[in-house]
């Protein structure tokens, strides 16, 4: 018998971003510049008194299994700082820890999924949400969002998709990959079309601190009183701490869904790194200081970042109000050449820009929204400055087809 490959896997997508990573990683490695604004991780490094946690937790001996939810203190850890930032109430045994909010997400849609349930996910969207879903043997609802709007969604447009088959909506703010952020009174008029159809919504709050200008960010649960009953959040230390490596998020849900999160991660990972979560429990409960130097630095380069958009001929992008990503609207230059090269689609264009000018961004496709190219200014400005120069050069370049 041959081996196969089930068709659930064989009609995964691949994770877009990973691919242009692994693309600039070759024309690197083949000793070539490139400046890459493809992946979203900060270029900082994880402040040093974590680091000093992880080291004191291996000489302690935390090296062993812990509760397949997480240890006790992380959980406590982050139900009090739900409560202090937000004024959210959760139980420590409503948290479960997981190897990334990645996998928290993960965890989320294989609990509440039966097959053909429908999760609406607005557009432009991160890469692996929808992928996610169809493992979980759900069925993703894709609704289109406006740039002129700011990407977000509209309770009208909601209303619209929403089916008997509906049971979940899925929100990110700040969001991934337009870098913008829905209002207390969006969340607010989208919880009140949730609570009307009875949706449970899973709520991405993972760049949460990452905010910039007067841009306020408010958890979907403190819209409208009782909302944690339908609603899950997932939170992290990656991109707020630069802990990406150290796979550390979590859920937030009520506490049957809790339950039945924990089991199933019992049976699929065990317990996330037990090193790893005394990081977390560090950087959780101590100095907050690194995470406003890592802000301020990020809302210096959105400022760059917005100005030489700007500037570009024909591009656009919404307002980056939160994460760290723009999202240029490249659709003006789809159908010319660019030294002899035509481009038709996001693909091309970003895989042209990658061959001739050596800068690595991510297609719009791959977040549902054509026409465009997402970029991440996660890396310092006199890499920006260069990139964008070499930006500059690359739609020069272009002549009709």
């Amino acid at each position: 018998m041959a081996v196969t490959i089930s068709q659930i896997v064989q009609a995964m997508q691949p994770s877009a971003t990973m691919a242009m990573a692994a693309k600039a990683k070759e024309r690197k490695a083949a000793g070539k510049t490139v400046y890459d604004f493809s992946l979203g991780e900060p270029d900082f490094n994880t402040p040093e008194h974590i680091c000093q946690a992880a080291t004191r937790a291996m000489q302690e001996g935390h090296t062993h299994y812990t509760a397949a939810s997480g240890i006790a203190e992380l959980k406590a850890a982050v139900a009090k700082q739900y409560q202090q930032r937000h004024g959210l109430e959760y139980a420590p045994q409503q948290v479960v820890i997981s190897n990334g909010a990645k996998h928290a997400l993960n965890n989320v849609f294989t609990v509440l999924c039966d097959p053909a349930d429908e999760v609406i996910i607005p557009a432009p969207y991160w890469v692996s949400y929808a992928e996610q879903v169809k493992l979980a043997r759900g069925v993703p609802v894709i609704v289109d969002t406006e740039q002129s709007n700011d990407f977000r969604l509209t309770p009208e447009a909601l209303r619209a998709a929403i089916t008997p088959k509906t049971k979940i909506l899925l929100l990110c703010s700040p969001s991934n990959p337009t870098g913008t952020m829905y209002s207390p009174d969006d969340l607010a008029a989208l919880a009140d079309v949730s609570i009307e159809h009875d949706l449970v919504v899973v709520a991405d709050e993972i760049y949460e601190p990452l905010t910039y200008g007067n841009a306020k960010f408010a958890s979907f649960a403190t819209v409208r009183p009782g909302l944690e009953e339908r609603t899950i959040i997932i939170n992290g230390v990656s991109k707020a701490y630069a802990m990406t490596g150290w796979r550390i998020g979590w859920s937030l849900a009520p506490p049957h869904v809790a339950k039945a999160i924990a089991s199933l991660q019992s049976q699929q990972t065990s317990n996330p790194s037990s090193i790893s979560q005394y990081a977390a429990l560090a950087a959780i409960e101590g100095p907050q200081d690194c995470v406003e130097q890592m802000r301020a630095e990020f809302a210096r380069r959105r400022d760059f970042v917005a100005q030489r958009i700007e500037a570009l001929p024909e591009i656009t992008c919404p307002n980056m109000s939160g994460a760290f990503y723009a999202f240029m609207n490249i659709s003006a230059y789809l159908g010319r050449r660019f030294n002899g090269t035509k481009v038709e689609t996001s693909t091309d264009w970003c895989l042209t820009l990658l061959e001739q000018e050596g800068v690595a961004t991510v297609m719009g496709s791959a977040f549902g929204a054509e026409g465009y190219a997402r970029l991440s200014f996660a890396t310092s400005l006199e890499v920006l400055e260069a990139g964008f120069d070499a930006i500059e050069r690359f739609l020069k370049s272009a002549t009709p087809a």
